[in-house]
């Protein structure tokens, strides 16, 4: 950021340097300074605007929304897909324990999914940011409400920071229903409560999806959930069952999407959106300092 500002302080003073030099060879009649300072001022502004709004840019995907939209790629009325969600780091014995996809992929990924949002908020969506459905995933009572939908391209930073302020919505403090409706209602665990704390925030840029033919803006908060000395037992007792409901596996599995090396086997059997949940990627979030404290959820 501070790189950004010096950029644009220079860039600042150069052009009122040339802005100053055009004046003086209009006052003085000094042969070809007006025009020449002209020239480069004329090159200079638009530079310069351009390193003054790098400097709002504050995180990776800005900054790649905005080289989209001065590429021409995407205009302010085009239509960015958005999935905000939350994902759980359960981790026990170096392992990370992964559920099968619910909708059919038959991929294991991480126990959480998209974030929800009340009827308050739905009407205020609406009203204000005029969003549209997300009909790439069926919408039915599973996925109602949840954090998938199209946001216009002017509307996608204050629709960022409404998400962080909003309350309509499962917030921080109460993250539970995905882990009871993937790890209790399906029988894998029978935990009375849950403990977790929050790791951070992944982004990824504004990018071109293939899978669903058009860009989008992809966020998951990731959580980790701290098992007692009780739970950390039945979590160790889950590795020898012979199930399909879910695996434990190694953070090189998760990184090559559970391709087996040196295997004609080439099935890609986890999810590429699992490695946001390995420890070692823990520092590339963006953490919330107000957010360290831990929260506890009894059933």
């Amino acid at each position: 950021m501070i790189k950004k500002m010096l950029i644009a302080i220079s860039m600042s003073i150069i052009n009122v340097i040339l802005f100053v030099a055009v004046i003086a060879g209009e006052m003085k009649q000094i042969a070809g300074l007006a025009s020449i300072s002209g020239l480069f001022l004329g090159f200079a502004i638009p530079n310069a605007i351009h390193k003054i709004q790098d400097c709002t840019d504050t995180s990776n995907w800005n900054v790649s929304l905005r080289k989209l939209l001065r590429g021409k790629v995407i205009s302010k009325q085009s239509l960015i897909r958005i999935s905000f969600a939350y994902l759980y780091r359960i981790q026990i014995d170096g392992k990370y324990l992964l559920v099968k996809n619910a909708r059919g992929t038959q991929k294991f990924q991480p126990v959480g999914g998209a974030y929800k949002y009340n009827e308050t908020e739905k009407d205020y969506l609406s009203k204000n940011f005029c969003v549209v459905d997300d009909n790439k995933i069926p919408i039915d009572k599973g996925s109602k409400q949840d954090y998938r939908m199209y946001v216009y391209t002017k509307n996608l930073k204050k629709f960022v920071r409404r998400f962080n302020k909003t309350q309509n919505r499962e917030t921080i403090k109460n993250l539970s229903r995905e882990f009871k409706e993937e790890m209790i209602k399906t029988g894998i665990v029978d935990f009375d409560h849950i403990e977790y704390r929050y790791c951070g925030r992944h982004f990824t840029d504004v990018q071109y999806s293939r899978f669903f033919d058009c860009f989008e803006l992809l966020l998951a908060d990731i959580i980790e959930f701290i098992p007692n000395n009780e739970q950390e037992m039945k979590l160790r007792e889950l590795m020898d069952a012979d199930t399909d409901k879910y695996i434990f596996a190694t953070d090189m599995q998760i990184k090559t999407c559970g391709v087996e090396e040196n295997s004609t086997n080439m099935l890609e059997k986890i999810s590429d959106h699992a490695i946001k949940i390995l420890q070692e990627t823990e520092d590339q979030l963006m953490i919330k300092k107000k957010e360290k404290r831990k929260y506890i959820i009894t059933f």
